[in-house]
């Protein structure tokens, strides 16, 4: 019906391309418009203005001899006021974008070894980047942004590559778990050695202890007990002492029977070897340094 009264539509984000005669004669921008098509008027086609997106995958080689297969993204759209050249001077715009990104890919990325490939993305994104703008901008099109998206090699190659970096991990692994288990043995041994350097500190203290009880107990027998001389006291010391022990190895639960001799001699003899025991012991003692 808009044909025959000569009025045509134009959408938001597009214009339109009116020619007079087959000759380009404006762009009509949106909204409604009067197009005399008695007066040779027509419109040649719609151009959309809306960010369009291209992905091209580019297989290349490395300067290190694999072969990858880039993908870049490229975003681009047509500017309003070039929007003649934009639907005149080129009939399939994604061929021509392609071609400008695998010329620069493979222009730029046999120049650098694969591991640089991944950390150089960006400066490969820019290189596409500068080269379409400079090209495409005379044929109306703005390049808005330009991203490499994905860097694949081979699958034999990324096995490796995923090979040499469990096998790093697994080395850093293996190192600090020696370092630990070494710091854990050197602890061990310094809580060994300061255990064992208290023990004799407080086995030293309860020896002297042991001693200085005995002094204070004949000292006070022989004060209130006239008559009695330091030997007869330490005697009878040692000998409730014995049977003090005596009894506690009886009451223990696994012990069975010990023997002993029986008789008022046979108890003095028992005074003189524990009196002569601890004697001998008290000598090697203060002989030897306490360790």
């Amino acid at each position: 019906m808009g044909n025959w009264f000569c009025l045509v539509q134009v959408d938001q984000s597009t214009v339109a391309i009116k020619e007079s005669f087959g000759k380009f004669d404006d762009v009509l921008q949106p909204g409604c418009h009067c197009v005399p098509w008695i007066f040779g008027r027509k419109l040649a086609g719609h151009l959309t203005l809306r960010l369009r997106q291209l992905d091209v995958k580019c297989e290349t080689k490395t300067k290190d001899n694999v072969f990858v297969n880039v993908v870049a993204s490229i975003q681009y759209r047509a500017l309003a006021d070039k929007a003649s050249d934009a639907f005149y001077k080129l009939s399939n715009t994604s061929t021509q974008i392609q071609a400008y990104v695998f010329d620069v890919i493979r222009a730029t990325v046999p120049k650098l070894n694969l591991d640089d490939v991944f950390e150089q993305k960006n400066e490969v994104a820019k290189a596409v980047e500068d080269q379409l703008e400079k090209a495409m901008s005379a044929y109306g099109f703005e390049i808005v942004q330009t991203l490499i998206v994905d860097i694949e090699p081979d699958e034999r190659v990324k096995k490796a590559m995923n090979e040499i970096n469990a096998a790093a991990r697994m080395r850093l692994a293996a190192t600090e778990k020696a370092e630990a288990d070494k710091i854990l043995q050197v602890k061990r041994a310094e809580g060994e050695a300061e255990a064992k350097h208290l023990s004799g500190l407080g086995i030293a203290r309860q020896r002297q202890a042991i001693v200085d009880g005995l002094r204070d107990s004949v000292l006070g027998f022989s004060v209130n007990v006239p008559g009695t001389t330091p030997k007869d006291v330490m005697d009878m010391v040692l000998v409730t002492q014995y049977f003090d022990t005596m009894k506690e190895i009886g009451a223990a639960s696994k012990s069975t029977a010990v023997f002993i001799p029986h008789g008022p001699g046979a108890v003095r003899d028992v005074a003189s070897q524990i009196r002569d025991g601890l004697l001998q012991g008290h000598a090697t003692t203060s002989s030897s340094p306490l360790i």
